[in-house]
């Protein structure tokens, strides 16, 4: 850098001159300057690229772990309707089992009254076949009589028919 003094009564002029050097270390650090924003420019660019590919890794992990959540909770929820079916088919069949035995023990106290009623009805006719026997075999009768007779056994009542046959 040069300086010259000029002094032309009260004025003073300096003049400064960069020299080459100079001038070359300010071009320098202009493009210097230049660069660092340029990098800083890029380093920019890159952190918003960085940056947007994140988001986009964190969108799919977050996608991916709601779609595990949503497929164990389908998993879950298909179990517990099998599970509450199961348990629905063993209530239905203890119902239809129960009905089952109440219905064969209806039956058979149905079958041992009727059975009950068909044997007091027998008896009755025997005991009136005996009395008919033992009266007519003290009857003294001077013709022999056959006797000859029907039963007719039903539900309600009773049917008893005895011919006496001279011959």
């Amino acid at each position: 850098m040069g300086v010259r003094f000029c002094t032309d009564g009260n004025l003073i002029l300096i003049e400064i001159k960069d020299s080459k050097e100079e001038i070359r270390l300010k071009q320098n650090k202009k493009q210097k300057l230049k660069e660092q924003q340029k990098k800083e420019k890029n380093i920019k660019e890159r952190i918003k690229a960085a940056k947007k590919i994140q988001a986009w890794w964190r969108g799919t992990l977050v996608r991916q772990t709601l779609l595990h959540a949503a497929l164990r909770a389908w998993i879950i929820q298909c179990w517990w309707r099998l599970t509450l079916d199961r348990l629905q088919q063993k209530k239905r069949r203890a119902a239809l089992m129960s009905y089952a035995h109440r219905e064969w023990a209806v039956v058979k106290i149905q079958s041992l009254v009727r059975m009950w009623r068909i044997h007091w009805r027998y008896c009755q006719v025997l005991n009136a076949i005996y009395i008919i026997q033992y009266h007519w075999q003290c009857h003294n009768c001077q013709t022999c009589a056959l006797l000859r007779g029907h039963c007719v056994v039903t539900a309600t009542h009773l049917q008893f028919h005895i011919e006496i046959i001279n011959p």
